[in-house]
């Protein structure tokens, strides 16, 4: 990020990144003996035609191998702390990205969150539509999270072999020995009653005494999805981690229903956390709320909290005083509360129902202290 600070001083964001373009698809002449990135980019913005020969040249040795060149971008939130600067060079990156299409064996591959893409800053330049023709969402669907979880136990270092016998025993499924591990059979990657079944037989048909509460295998996903119906695999893990470290040798089952419950309220933990790592100014706004707000609620019942705890007064104070920039303030602070709201909304903290009410998932709310009734319990 600051390398990047101090090239954006001097050149056009678009210049850094075709430099670097360059750079990865092995520019020779000149251009090879740079050592330095302000070099570079100084070379690409004085030799735009040479630029275009030395690309052509290099798409055409790769038709010849036969081979692709694919460069990759991710944590394009990270390229500075303030949206201002982040903008324009993810602006920048993407145009570089439509500009490499043009050639038959180099493409760009970019990671970008959604909230970045939802900013017109961003995305408002010509032909932006035609990148997006070849864009894939990254989302993880319950039978995905599941498949992940027994791909991992089949070929864990200690349990892989009773794992297999179970899963045999339980489903009359074989297994396939790869020279890269064991390989799960497709109908237990994709079936989810399937999938469901053997779940069934780690941690029981209910949460609780009955089925009212909700099965395991579809209460633990749909406790940890946001706001945009998405689960991590790594808050998924963590609640399972939990789970099982919580459930007794003694219990019948592998996994105790009252376990998944706690394991759900420490995966909260760690995506909170995640979440102020990347957002501080979350905090300072959800604080307030711990233990004086039950979901689902008006927008005018965060709003009420807000102005008696000067809660937004206090984060534009913050914002002003700081003598570095707030990493990735919300970009809709202009509106106040609304603003806040929907920059809440875009992160998937919270969700607008049907009825205009607004909902926060447990996988935030637990964290952040806020009821529910009827739900599990927030963290204290």
């Amino acid at each position: 990020a600051d390398v990047l600070a101090d090239l954006a001083k001097t050149f056009p964001p678009r210049m850094i990144w075709r430099a670097v373009l360059a750079f990865h698809a092995g520019f020779g002449g000149d251009f090879f003996n740079l050592r330095r990135w302000s070099e570079r980019v100084q070379w690409v913005a004085s030799h735009a035609e040479e630029y275009d020969e030395q690309l052509e040249f290099a798409d055409n040795k790769l038709e010849l191998l036969g081979e692709t060149l694919l460069i990759l971008f991710d944590a394009l939130d990270r390229l500075a702390d303030e949206w201002q600067k982040i903008n324009p060079l993810a602006k920048a990156l993407l145009q570089v990205a439509l500009d490499a299409r043009s050639t038959r064996r180099i493409r760009c591959k970019v990671f970008a969150r959604p909230d970045i893409l939802q900013d017109q800053g961003v995305v408002g330049f010509p032909d932006y539509v035609k990148l997006m023709a070849s864009k894939a969402s990254l989302e993880w669907r319950r039978a995905d999270l599941y498949s992940l979880l027994y791909q991992g136990l089949v070929n864990s270092p200690t349990g892989s072999a009773p794992f297999r016998k179970f899963v045999s025993d339980t489903c009359s499924l074989l297994f396939f020995r790869h020279p890269s591990g064991w390989a799960l059979p497709s109908s237990l990657r994709q079936d989810e009653k399937l999938q469901e079944k053997l779940f069934e037989s780690l941690a029981g048909k209910a949460m609780g005494s009955s089925t009212k509460r909700g099965k395991p295998y579809t209460w633990l996903v749909n406790h940890l999805q946001d706001g945009h119906s998405q689960v991590s695999p790594r808050s998924f893990f963590a609640a399972l981690q939990t789970a099982a470290r919580q459930t007794s040798d003694d219990f019948s089952l592998t996994i105790d229903y009252r376990g998944i419950q706690t394991g759900v309220q420490q995966a909260s933990l760690i995506r909170v956390q995640e979440i102020r790592e990347d957002y501080p100014w979350v905090q300072i706004v959800m604080e307030p709320l711990r233990g004086r707000l039950t979901v689902p609620c008006e927008d005018t019942d965060f709003d009420q909290i807000w102005c008696d705890s000067k809660t937004l007064e206090t984060l534009e104070a913050t914002l002003r005083a700081s003598n570095e920039s707030v990493k990735l303030p919300p970009q809709n602070l202009g509106q106040k509360s609304n603003g806040v709201l929907l920059d809440l909304q875009s992160l998937g903290l919270v969700q607008r129902m049907s009825n205009g009410r607004i909902q926060m998932p447990d996988v935030y709310r637990l964290a952040f202290g806020l009821g529910r009734r009827g739900g599990v319990k927030p963290l204290k």
